[in-house]
């Protein structure tokens, strides 16, 4: 990565309360900003890392703020170099439950973002997608679809404006709020039983170190109109889950059996995620780490063989996941 590409620089996290959010922010103050705004709507959360934070108070600015608010982000964005637009409704259910608010925030929000970006001369704008975005079958893979496709029709609308848009998907991020893992360390130490959609699901897995480094490093080598995606393995819901049962009881001396009941997909969900579509898979290139795929709107030239680079969908072992819950200090 470039040498201290953030020093000195002014920098606005939208949803910057949320857990890669904090995490961001904190990766991003080992680089000596000049101010890092963060936006949300959640004034608790904004005091109680306000708290955490304390230490780089001369640094943070709190903004109380919605990205469906256009004026409230062109004021946000005032002098601003970097923007990471995190902000979203992300709950399946509740944007299938509640699908015009996810447009509201997902889509609308997005293009507010773009605008105000552009019209305060925004050096770089990062925006965090997912791989339910890939076919999608649900209200929230729609909605982060559509704003993909915003963020790649901005850099080819913005016209003589300078700024960089760009975008990585993310996999399933590993003790995020609001995920599967806390939700499961909770039920055992509850002494309830486990409740999963289907042993058999796969998902896409990352830490959240390599959340931040994904963004970190894309925004760092961003030219216009990418996606990058993670190399990451799937891993089985149904190990997961008699993973932690395992470790969980052991680290806290559970000696009732913990029950893992199976419900049944919830609506708009899928069995199977996708990292790209097999058009994606054609003309992406890549890096060690990552897939970079081209802006929509650039010639399309195909770059890899499409057999080589198939994602495969071998989950990782049981052994595996338990390093890694180890490793994030999430049992």
């Amino acid at each position: 990565m470039e040498q201290r590409m953030y020093h000195n620089k002014k920098i606005l996290v939208t949803g910057g309360t949320g857990t890669i959010g904090i995490s961001l922010i904190k990766k991003l103050l080992e680089e000596d900003p000049q101010v890092i705004r963060i936006f949300s709507r959640d004034e608790y959360k904004q005091y109680e890392m306000s708290i955490a934070l304390q230490e780089h108070a001369s640094k943070l600015r709190f903004l109380i703020g919605d990205v469906r608010d256009q004026q409230r982000l062109m004021r946000a964005m005032e002098d601003i170099d970097y923007v990471f637009h995190l902000a979203a409704m992300k709950h399946v259910p509740f944007c299938e439950y509640n699908p015009f608010e996810a447009v509201q925030t997902n889509v609308i929000g997005t293009q507010n973002v773009i605008q105000a970006a552009v019209a305060n001369g925004v050096q770089k704008v990062l925006f965090t997608s997912t791989d339910k975005a890939i076919s999608p079958t649900n209200t929230y893979g729609a909605t982060k679809l559509t704003a993909e496709r915003l963020i790649s029709a901005a850099e080819y609308q913005k016209g003589p404006k300078s700024t960089v848009f760009s975008a990585v998907r993310f996999g399933n991020v590993m003790g995020s709020r609001g995920s599967v893992i806390p939700l499961f360390k909770q039920q055992i130490l509850d002494k309830q039983k486990i409740t999963i959609t289907d042993p058999d699901m796969l998902r896409y897995m990352m830490t959240p170190t390599q959340a931040i480094e994904l963004i970190m490093k894309a925004n760092e080598i961003a030219q216009g109109g990418e996606v990058f995606v993670l190399k990451m393995p799937t891993i089985r819901i149904g190990d997961l889950a008699e993973v932690l049962v395992e470790a969980v009881s052991e680290k806290y001396n559970i000696t009732e059996k913990v029950e893992i009941q199976s419900i049944g997909l919830r609506p708009g969900e899928k069995r199977f995620e996708e990292l790209m579509t097999m058009d994606e898979q054609l003309i992406a290139t890549e890096t060690d780490e990552m897939f970079i795929i081209p802006s929509a709107f650039q010639e399309k030239k195909v770059t890899i063989n499409k057999e080589l680079f198939e994602l495969e969908m071998n989950p990782i072992d049981k052994k595996v996941i338990l390093e890694w819950l180890n490793s994030e200090k999430l049992l």
